[in-house]
C-alpha cells in the first residue's frame, strides 16, 4: 500500500476530507509547520502520526527545508500532498519530491495565483472561480493540472459565500486527484496531465 504524507499549517479540511476518502493508501502522517494547526488534533483522533516542523526555529528557508525533508521521508511517502500548507518551499526541496508533489490551489489556474484569490475573482468580475489540483514545480503556483472544479460566481456574492463553495469543491477532487496517484492513472506528457482509463472527467463544473 502506498503512503501519504499532507502538509499543513491550520485548520486541515483538505487533509480531513482525503482521509476520510477511503483511497487506497495509508495516510502515514500529517506534518504541520504550526504546532497549533487545528489540523493535527484530527490527525491524532484519526490515529495518524501528527508532527510539527516549525519553521520559526530554522534561520533559513533551506534549514527549514532540510528538516521538513527528512521529516517526511522518515515516512516512506509516494505521495506528498500540501494541503493549506503556507510556506513557500525552495527548488531544491521542490525537486526532491518531483512527480509526486501536489498542491491544491483555490482558483483555476493559471488564473489568480498567490493569495486572496476570490477578493480578486470579484474584483475582476470572472463568472466562474473554482480550484487546481496540480503538481508542484519550483515556481509557485504553478505545474501540471490534474484537476479543477469550478464554481458561479453570484450576484451578490462575497469572499466568504464564494470561498464557501469552492472548499466544498475542493475536497471533493483533491481527494479524487489522490486516488488517480495512488492508483497510479496520471499520465504527463509535455507538462499536460491525463487519467488512464477509462474517459475520465478532469473538470467539474459544480451547479451550487
Amino acid at each position: 500500500m502506498k503512503n501519504i504524507v499532507i502538509l499543513i499549517s491550520g485548520r486541515g479540511s483538505n487533509m480531513e476530507a482525503m482521509v476520510r476518502a477511503g483511497l487506497p493508501a495509508k495516510v502515514a502522517a500529517v506534518i504541520s509547520n504550526r504546532a497549533d494547526a487545528a489540523g493535527l488534533k484530527f490527525a491524532v483522533q484519526s490515529g495518524v502520526s501528527a508532527q510539527t516542523v516549525d519553521d520559526r526555529e530554522f534561520s533559513s528557508r533551506e534549514a527549514f527545508d532540510a528538516a521538513l525533508a527528512k521529516a517526511i521521508d522518515a515516512h516512506s511517502p509516494d505521495l506528498v500532498a500540501l494541503a493549506g500548507f503556507m510556506r513557500i518551499l525552495g527548488g531544491d526541496f521542490v525537486r526532491r519530491y518531483s512527480g509526486r508533489l501536489v498542491n491544491i490551489h483555490p482558483s483555476l489556474l493559471p488564473a489568480f495565483p498567490g493569495l486572496h484569490t476570490h477578493r480578486r475573482a470579484l474584483q475582476e468580475g470572472v463568472k466562474l472561480h473554482g480550484c487546481t489540483v496540480h503538481f508542484v514545480t519550483p515556481q509557485v503556483d504553478h505545474g501540471p493540472i490534474i484537476v479543477q472544479a469550478a464554481v458561479p460566481v453570484r450576484i451578490g456574492d462575497t469572499e466568504e459565500s464564494l470561498a464557501a463553495r469552492v472548499l466544498r469543491q475542493e475536497h471533493r477532487v483533491y481527494a479524487l486527484a489522490a486516488r488517480w496517484f495512488v492508483e497510479g492513472r496520471l499520465v504527463v506528457e509535455n507538462g499536460v496531465v491525463s487519467v488512464s482509463g477509462s474517459d475520465v472527467a478532469q473538470a467539474v463544473l459544480a451547479e451550487e
